[in-house]
């Protein structure tokens, strides 16, 4: 059953990869190993973040294929 949840974890990462949509838990885990003691956003603020840097919602660059 372990197998089973690493797997189904494992797609829902690529799957949320692939339409564009970044890995919290690895923004978090990265957070606390390279900046310890710097305040770490919250899940909604850390997808409102990403989705503002993608199609550039900051007058910045829109990074997306199409």
């Amino acid at each position: 059953m372990n197998q089973l949840g690493t797997l189904y974890r494992q797609f829902c990462k690529t799957a949320r990869l692939m339409i564009g949509v970044p890995d919290y838990d690895a923004y978090v885990a990265h957070r606390q190993a390279q900046h310890p003691g710097e305040p770490v956003m919250t899940y909604a603020e850390f997808f409102r973040d990403r989705q503002d840097s993608r199609y550039g919602a900051k007058g910045g660059k829109i990074s997306r294929c199409c």
